[in-house]
């Protein structure tokens, strides 16, 4: 029943998203630059409450939105009514309804649904990741330089040693494939479908990687902190790869001059 609703909840969010998306609605601004919520969001939010109070009332909910509703369950759900908030609010198809399953302490489930491109991630511990229920995998890019990467910068960016700007500019001036689609749940997700092979941002709340970082493990990568430890979702830190360009990433991430500094053979 909970993976019942948990798709319940992911395709109702979805509905208010595609019921808002080109049209008009009310945007205001969260606290920082460039971090709008809009009347879609609110709907979203609302529409996946609903399908989750209905089955599991006592559930705890964490969600961007309303924050924290605190239950005494051993049950949360993590919730981004829309992730990609600035794409949808600017016409861009890249958005998506992204909600995680937590069970005392572990992610167990993940949906994300991106309706404009008609592709529902899903994601079940020990159970492997799907795509429109066909299964998906990791791609097998084994260096670096032949890789297509991801990534995403806060707005309020602070410039400190090793940040996002820095590993940034060292993968372009490598010509390595770098792209920024605006929404980390996606991006997670394209590690997952081998679209890229590695996807890496140096601050994310519970909500932006809750579902993905599952599907990405589900599919056969790996997902760490910038130390190389196990992946909470409440830390801010994660780097999500195939597996096999990790040990490389997590080099590139923590010295981005000395791996600058190499010489490199690219594959033909």
């Amino acid at each position: 029943m909970i993976k019942n609703t948990l798709i319940k909840a992911t395709e109702a969010g979805a509905s208010e998203l595609q019921r808002f998306f080109n049209g008009s609605f009310k945007i205001t601004n969260k606290e920082g630059i460039n971090n709008p919520v809009t009347e879609a969001d609110h709907a979203s939010e609302k529409a996946i409450f609903e399908v989750i109070r209905k089955d599991f009332p006592d559930h705890f909910i964490l969600s961007e939105e309303s924050g924290e509703i605190k239950m005494d369950s051993e049950y949360k759900w993590i919730i981004d009514p829309i992730d990609g908030t600035v794409n949808f609010a600017n016409g861009i198809p890249l958005c998506c309804i992204s909600i995680g399953l937590e069970h005392n302490g572990t992610i167990i489930m993940g949906a994300v649904y991106n309706p404009n491109m008609n592709e529902f991630f899903f994601a079940e511990k020990g159970k492997g990741a799907t795509l429109n229920d066909k299964p998906i995998q990791v791609g097998n890019k084994s260096a670096v330089m032949d890789s297509c990467l991801a990534t995403g910068f806060p707005y309020t960016y602070v410039n400190s040693p090793n940040g996002g700007l820095e590993v940034f500019n060292t993968l372009i001036r490598r010509g390595v494939a770098l792209r920024r689609i605006g929404s980390a749940a996606l991006d997670l997700c394209w590690v997952a479908a081998g679209r890229f092979d590695g996807f890496y941002e140096h601050i994310l709340q519970a909500w932006d990687s809750a579902a993905g970082f599952l599907m990405v493990e589900e599919a056969g990568g790996k997902v760490t902190d910038f130390k190389g430890n196990h992946y909470s979702v409440y830390q801010p830190q994660l780097l999500a790869t195939n597996g096999k360009i990790h040990d490389e990433m997590l080099e590139l991430i923590n010295n981005p001059s000395e791996w600058d500094s190499k010489r490199f053979v690219v594959s033909k």
